[in-house]
């Protein structure tokens, strides 16, 4: 389950800092207890964080803060029952972008046009507001558009020459894909089938009221065990949790001349939720993904005490020099809850991205003090 920052933001601020020396912001995790958290830095004003829950009913709640380690509830800010509401149910990872004075909400529901009664009918939408704590209405009484299967994880992607991108996943739902994955499980005789998500790119019309083109795939799960991707991004087949393998969540940046594009793998209510990024000279790809991927994934094996770690977003610290990977993930002590970690990120010389993470110790704010 990823602030409209300028690509200009990145160029000058997205320092090659080693992790270990970085700061890190609060006291792991933090006590919000949200899935699929994005934050959105209001240049003059404060963070504002968003995520699925939270005590948000058929919506979505924020959080705000000055310094990323205390966190104020603002309550409900997007209501799904308002004048041009279209979903019903299931509302999922909103991001919110600032943009020429107003702030835009894309998120995912279920969307209530469903005459096939299909048991997963998630699409995207957008909604606006004049202020990052709401209310925020629906711009159409409608997703922004019908790819002709469920869709989740809404991204965008704003560039300087005006164009606008949406990045996001497709469902595993009814999608059974053929891979030496899907025939080592069937062989087990532990699933008949291997349902996947993709995740894909296409250019948004200006006004965000539907798309231009047809969805390119960017990326999917290793078709061959081989592969080096293949292991971490099939555990929750290979541990018999469960007959999906996810590629979803996707955050896109750019840094230098490169775009970064952040995803999450495996069961989001598992353990072995992970994180890794893929790269690209074009922002519809192609994607390679990562050799030192997964750069986020769960600490136990090493005596820590998290899982599931996944859908993150990114911010900087209030100097602008520091980066962080806003994610979230599961303690022994939170059990199934879904709860805020925020640890800082680097991008070094050679590019190669990296997640000092997951931490659960007493942190620095974010200023270093």
């Amino acid at each position: 389950m990823k602030p409209i920052i300028p690509v200009i933001f990145f160029l000058l601020f997205l320092q090659s800092a080693t992790a270990q020396n970085a700061p890190v912001v609060s006291h792991n995790p933090l006590p919000v207890q949200l899935g699929d958290p994005f934050v959105l830095h209001v240049q003059g004003d404060k963070y504002y964080m968003y995520g699925t829950g939270g005590g948000a009913k058929k919506g979505f709640s924020a959080y705000s803060s000055n310094d990323l380690v205390n966190w104020k509830p603002e309550g409900q800010v997007y209501f799904g029952d308002n004048k041009n509401g279209w979903g019903i149910d299931s509302y999922w990872a909103p991001e919110v972008f600032e943009r020429n004075g107003k702030f835009y909400m894309f998120y995912s529901a279920q969307w209530k046009d469903n005459p096939r009664k299909e048991l997963e009918n998630f699409k995207i939408g957008v909604a606006v507001a004049d202020r990052p704590t709401g209310p925020f209405t629906d711009l159409y009484a409608r997703p922004i558009f019908d790819p002709g299967y469920p869709i989740i994880d809404a991204d965008v992607l704003f560039e300087p020459n005006g164009k606008v991108y949406l990045y996001y996943s497709r469902c595993c739902y009814k999608h059974p894909v053929k891979s030496e994955i899907a025939d080592w499980a069937r062989k087990k005789g532990w699933f008949k089938e291997i349902e996947e998500s993709w995740v894909y790119g296409v250019e948004l019309k200006p006004d965000f009221s539907g798309v231009t083109g047809a969805p390119v795939l960017l990326l999917r799960p290793p078709v061959k065990m081989s592969d080096r991707q293949s292991e971490w991004e099939s555990r929750s087949v290979t541990s018999k949790e469960v007959n999906r393998r996810w590629t979803e969540g996707s955050l896109i940046f750019k840094h230098g001349a490169l775009y970064y594009m952040m995803y999450s793998a495996n069961y989001f209510g598992g353990k072995n939720y992970a994180v890794g990024y893929a790269t690209s000279k074009s922002p519809l790809g192609p994607f390679t993904k990562a050799a030192n991927n997964p750069v986020l994934q769960k600490n136990i094996e090493q005596g820590g005490i998290v899982t599931g770690t996944g859908h993150n977003s990114i911010t900087f610290s209030p100097d602008g020099k520091q980066m962080y990977c806003v994610y979230h993930g599961r303690t022994s002590k939170t059990g199934d809850e879904r709860v805020v970690f925020i640890d800082p990120m680097t991008i070094d010389k050679n590019g190669v991205l990296r997640v000092a993470g997951p931490t659960t110790r007493q942190n620095k704010d974010a200023s270093g003090k």
